[in-house]
């Protein structure tokens, strides 16, 4: 069995004495896991750091084995990554979630469109919280949970859209919250595509995705509590704001 692909690196860890074994988001494949032999030695160590943008040759003699990669670098994206507080943590969020939330070898061909975008954009300071944001709700709805924002749950008008219910994830009109408004998220223009984005705006919307994130989709995987990354690209963001 084999097949080559493009993929983004995850995650790394140590096998043996020098191999290593490698979790990469891959275009065509999923997330996919696979033993890079001499991965773990001073040659090859450099090139498989998270972010990491690999042409992948994957061969198993079984298509459930866990396999090996042969892997040529495209773009690293170390310098990026350390470019400022807020990209590193920016990038330790993306791969921690990609990690959390993709099954193994489900192709999402979209979202990882979007994640190489994404990722291509970390040393924009400027432009990066609004397209994280807009990937977190990709990710969302790549994964059954995406928010309907297009119009009131309650009477189906799109005017004075302002509020998220938490247990539909649609959209609530400001006149329709009522006494329910303390119990409703925030949905800020950002999220509808309108106004200018600004950065108290987009910190609205990642509370709103976030609670989706964490009791919608988390549940759905077992429970497990979302990666601490991202709350930790929060916090960098939140300094800015």
């Amino acid at each position: 069995m084999e097949w080559r692909d493009h993929g983004i690196l995850l995650t790394r860890r140590r096998h043996g004495e020098s191999a290593a074994i490698i979790d990469v988001f891959t275009e065509s494949h999923g997330r996919h896991a696979g033993i890079v032999h001499g991965g773990a030695s001073r040659k090859k160590a450099p090139v498989l750091q998270p972010g990491a943008q690999l042409d992948l040759m994957w061969r198993a003699r079984l298509e459930d084995h866990l396999g090996s990669y042969q892997v040529e670098p495209l773009r690293s994206r170390a310098a990026a990554a350390f470019s400022g507080r807020m990209a590193l943590a920016g990038l330790n969020a993306v791969t921690a979630l990609l990690g959390f939330c993709l099954g193994e070898r489900e192709a999402h061909p979209d979202l990882y469109q979007q994640t190489e975008r994404l990722l291509d954009l970390l040393e924009e300071e400027e432009l990066w919280p609004l397209a994280y944001l807009r990937w977190e709700m990709a990710l969302l709805a790549e994964l059954g949970f995406g928010l309907d924002l297009s119009a009131c749950s309650v009477t189906g008008r799109n005017e004075e859209l302002a509020f998220v219910s938490p247990k539909t994830g649609r959209a609530v009109s400001r006149q329709e919250a009522g006494p329910w408004v303390a119990r409703l998220l925030p949905l800020p223009p950002v999220m509808l595509g309108q106004g200018t984005a600004p950065d108290h705006e987009i910190a609205e919307a990642l509370r709103t995705t976030g609670f989706f994130l964490a009791e919608r989709l988390a549940p759905s995987l077992g429970n497990r509590a979302l990666p601490q990354a991202r709350a930790r690209f929060i916090e960098a963001f939140l300094r800015r704001v």
